[in-house]
């Protein structure tokens, strides 16, 4: 069993998850690489000393460039705004590292691209952030669409609704400044990411994208508060999707429902730990949407429990994304969802911004 230090770009809410992550993964998942803590850099020296502290961490660096840099870090974790990723992600491939980036890819769809070039070129391990699909719940969904449990798909309706900006009377923050903070930037792009992976491609798209509180005690809000697109998967099924920041009652509504032509499946995160299936086939009398509880029958589940419907929760996510990363470096190839997972997320994002702009149907890249 082997080491491999790891550096963190970033120690806030998601550079301690995945400190955690990495602190507990080997246990778990008894992967045949370990992770040591390396290394960890913030926005400044004093607060990345504070992380490395708190997180139990070898050394904090001065900036994230020396994290990259040093010899004993050989595999980084982006977990700083997404004005950095781009940066920090082609100074890594340069060096021959492994990179594991939070979404979304890049603060722009040509930091997206150059990205993704970069990973290619340099060949390394490359992985992208999406930690919700990842639930035993989301992954069993994934397999019965593959296995045609529920027939032909038809249609998908899909949300990533949040509360946290709801009250207009809240304050002016980071959050309510520039396009890559606003919820196309931030929620969208897991809905996006979970229907390309549940769905496959979507071909085209028509969309609505609005800021709802102008302004906020403290200044403007120059980005978006939630968003509506229409769109068309390349399998011939229509779609749905909804992002919003002040969805008021919601908390984490990452929730999908999917029909087919044999029956349908419905998931929501604030119950991360059920799916619902309905099958046509049952007699009348019978006919229902039914509730399946994971258990150790599902994909990831075992690791953390023995008991069926004990469940997991939302660090297991990053855990499971954790052992995922080790996985593609011991083997040394890179698993889903890959950079150009991320970039192809990216694109559906930007032509809802060209569809929301024009009013007319937008169609995606190949």
């Amino acid at each position: 069993m082997a080491e491999i230090g790891i550096g963190i770009i970033g120690g806030g809410y998601m550079g301690k998850a995945h400190a955690v992550a990495m602190s507990a993964v080997g246990s778990i998942f008894d992967t045949p690489l370990r992770p040591r803590l390396e290394m960890v850099s913030a926005s400044s020296p004093a607060s990345a000393e504070g992380y490395r502290a708190a997180y139990g961490f070898a050394r904090a660096a001065q900036d994230w460039q020396e994290l990259v840099n040093d010899p004993r870090v050989e595999a980084i974790i982006i977990a700083s705004p997404q004005n950095t990723h781009r940066a920090a992600a082609e100074a890594a491939f340069a060096l021959g590292k492994p990179v594991f980036c939070e979404k979304p890819l890049g603060a722009s769809l040509e930091d997206s691209r150059a990205m993704v070039a970069a990973a290619k070129a340099s060949g390394c391990v490359n992985m992208i952030g999406f930690n919700y699909i990842r639930t035993p719940a989301s992954q069993a969904a994934r397999k019965m669409l593959a296995d045609g449990v529920i027939g032909d798909i038809t249609y998908f309706k899909g949300e990533h609704t949040e509360d946290f900006l709801a009250d207009p009377k809240a304050p002016a923050t980071w959050r309510t400044t520039g396009r890559a903070n606003g919820t196309m930037g931030d929620l969208a792009p897991h809905m996006i990411n979970a229907a390309l992976a549940l769905m496959g491609p979507i071909t085209k798209v028509s969309a609505e994208i609005e800021t709802v509180h102008k302004a906020r005690p403290g200044g403007a809000v120059t980005n978006d508060d939630h968003g509506q697109m229409m769109c068309r998967f390349a399998n011939g099924a229509m779609g749905h999707m909804y992002f919003s920041r002040i969805a008021t009652g919601r908390k984490m509504g990452y929730a999908y429902e999917i029909h087919g032509t044999k029956g349908a499946i419905r998931f929501d995160q604030e119950d991360q730990n059920a799916l619902w299936l309905y099958l046509m086939d049952e007699p009348e009398e019978m006919r229902g949407f039914r509730k399946i509880l994971t258990g150790p029958a599902h994909p990831d589940y075992l690791p953390f429990c023995q008991g069926p419907g004990h469940g997991t929760g939302y660090q297991d996510q990053i855990i499971i994304e954790a052992k995922d990363f080790l996985t593609a470096i011991h083997s040394g190839r890179s698993v889903w969802p890959t950079f150009q997972d991320g970039l192809e997320v990216m694109q559906v994002v930007e032509a809802a911004w060209s569809a929301a702009q024009s009013g007319t149907w937008t169609e995606i890249p190949n």
